[in-house]
């Protein structure tokens, strides 16, 4: 199939390899994986910039994990086009990126993106796909994720199967260039559930506190102060619902487990988009309705309306120290602000 074809289908890949053209002497650019289905070759590309060292902190934004939730990728395309920008011109941008390192896996599940499925090529949600499991189990809540059928929504995948190939890739990725580094957080960026944008970290799986509570608390207090009109609501996934199979769970036993110190941190910004069928309900009607802005004017609404937060992330992680680096009485005191702030729920 020509390219043109292929991009009126997948017009995000056509756009990402446009920034590479376009700026080639400024971004490192890999190949994780290609995904094969029927007559498609589908490539999930990393894109780096900044610095190479092992010994700076790293920022990573992942967009396309399902495939409905394309504003995601696109979010993050214009993202990466506000940075490149910035690199021609701004110095203090500049001194940033010479200490830090920003990664960009936009497009995930490509096959889920181009056909219009929140799953991949064989079915399976990929954010319900690692072996950690809910500790309330499987059950008839399928969003929860299920082993039933690939033919139904949130698709764990079979049991003791395989992880799918996007999964091994995110992981592998994630293992050799994230954890490394001294403080590395990870965007990933997903839309619907609900009219509020929030920002959420782990647990996915269980109602327990998670070991690095103290580090997020201190986190928000410093994104409460230098921002006290943000519009995010920041909270652990679990306070909304418990999810099997989920990436960023599994991934932060495994650094916990292997690093034993409070250097990873994977968010996940869940832009509301349900505002934006409350504005059009017809568009119900589209594939994209209840996950994308289907009006012009509140697309590039949604494609600016994160650089604060985004910008906000960078800065926090070139300073990282200020804020990650807690005494142990700050630990002990911010842990137990946090569980009263989380996970005491008011009656």
């Amino acid at each position: 199939m020509s390219d043109k074809k292929l991009y009126r289908k997948f017009p995000e890949l056509e756009k990402l390899y446009q920034i590479i053209e376009q700026h080639e002497t400024k971004v490192r650019v890999d190949v994780l994986e290609t995904i094969k289905s029927g007559k498609y070759d589908l490539p999930i590309h990393c894109i780096e910039m900044g610095s190479s060292d092992p010994a700076d902190p790293v920022l990573l934004f992942v967009g396309g994990v399902h495939g409905l939730e394309r504003i995601g990728s696109q979010v993050l395309l214009a993202y990466m086009e506000t940075i490149l920008q910035l690199m021609d011109w701004d110095d203090f941008y500049q001194s940033r990126l010479e200490k830090t390192r920003i990664m960009f896996v936009p497009m995930l599940n490509p096959f889920g993106i181009m056909n219009f499925h929140r799953a991949n090529a064989n079915g399976v949600d990929i954010m319900r796909n690692a072996p950690s499991a809910s500790d309330e189990g499987e059950d008839l809540r399928l969003h929860r994720g299920h082993r039933l059928s690939p033919k139904l929504p949130w698709y764990r995948g079979p049991l003791h199967g395989q992880l799918e190939p996007e999964v091994e890739a995110i992981m592998k990725v994630v293992r050799e260039r994230v954890f490394p580094a001294p403080l590395s957080m990870v965007v990933d960026v997903h839309s619907g559930f609900g009219t509020v944008d929030r920002l959420w970290f782990p647990y996915a799986r269980t109602l327990a506190p998670f070991p690095h509570l103290a580090e997020v608390y201190s986190f928000k207090k410093l994104f409460d102060r230098s921002y006290p009109n943000h519009f995010y609501q920041i909270e652990p996934v679990s306070r909304e619902y418990t999810i099997n199979g989920d990436v960023w769970d599994y991934l932060y036993d495994e650094y916990h487990k292997e690093y034993g110190r409070p250097g990873f941190f994977p968010w996940t910004l869940e832009m509301g988009s349900w505002i934006w069928l409350k504005k059009s309900p017809g568009q119900i009607f589209s594939p994209l309705g209840l996950f994308h802005p289907m009006k012009e004017h509140r697309l590039k609404r949604v494609l600016r309306r994160h650089i604060t937060l985004f910008d906000f992330l960078h800065r926090a992680l070139y300073s990282y120290p200020t804020w990650s680096n807690l005494s142990g009485e700050q630990i002990e005191e911010y842990r137990a602000k946090a569980i009263a702030h989380w996970y005491q729920r008011k009656t």
